[in-house]
């Protein structure tokens, strides 16, 4: 599953009018860049919610015969944030575990790590974190030695990536239809109870969610 239903709003002007995953890296959309490495990475079917400027994003993928995918696509007439966003999907997730990707990132991380990963009994979810940027310096989450994600009252800290694989039982009892909640409040209890494990990414990462951080990463890969 694809995020890309949010508003950008800290990317206007340029979300006034193209919503955020249409928003050109390297010559096309950032969303198809990620289409293209999870159908590199054996991928076929994809999950993408949408809301703001539904209709743009979906007339230009369309159903993903084009890039070799199949999209079923989960519009969200009110944002529900990440986690009711995943839990109005679930019925076209299936029962097996599904790699999500949040829309709004850029990273080489190879998607295929996570695909192909089993997840252990009695483990729920698998974080991908990475070292804590300057507009987050007090990170997200802890990653313990055993590799298992710990409460930030840990140290040191890491960030989130954006990129996880999860168990639909994440959300046991949290799919209330229309309810908006994000995903760490469906993390947060499991990582309590010792259900979430993780990964230290040292590669090249960046939360594409401003302005300026979207022009540093058009330099970056024009230079």
């Amino acid at each position: 599953m694809i995020l890309a239903a949010g508003l950008g709003t800290r990317m206007r002007p340029l979300t006034d009018r193209l919503p955020k995953p249409m928003l050109p890296i390297a010559g096309k959309p950032l969303l198809q860049h990620h289409i293209e490495r999870l159908a590199a990475a054996g991928i076929r079917d994809l999950v993408i919610n949408t809301h703001w400027l539904a209709e743009q994003i979906e007339d230009y993928f369309a159903a993903g015969e084009a890039f070799g995918i199949r999209i079923s696509w989960s519009r969200e007439p009110r944002l529900l944030e990440t986690g009711g966003g995943i839990c109005a999907a679930l019925p076209m997730l299936g029962a097996s575990p599904f790699v999500l990707v949040n829309g709004d990132v850029w990273s080489d991380y190879p998607l295929e790590q996570l695909s192909e990963l089993t997840l252990a009994d009695g483990v729920d979810a698998h974080l991908v974190l990475v070292d804590n940027p300057s507009h987050n310096p007090t990170g997200d989450f802890c990653l313990d030695a055993r590799g298992m994600i710990a409460p930030q009252t840990a140290a040191p800290t890491a960030t989130f990536s954006g990129l996880s694989l999860l168990r639909p039982q994440l959300f046991a009892g949290m799919d209330v239809p229309d309810r908006p909640f994000p995903l760490r409040d469906a993390l947060g209890p499991a990582i309590e109870m010792g259900r979430v494990g993780g990964e230290l990414y040292r590669g090249s990462w960046c939360d594409v969610g401003t302005l300026e951080r979207y022009r540093q990463l058009q330099s970056s890969i024009a230079g």
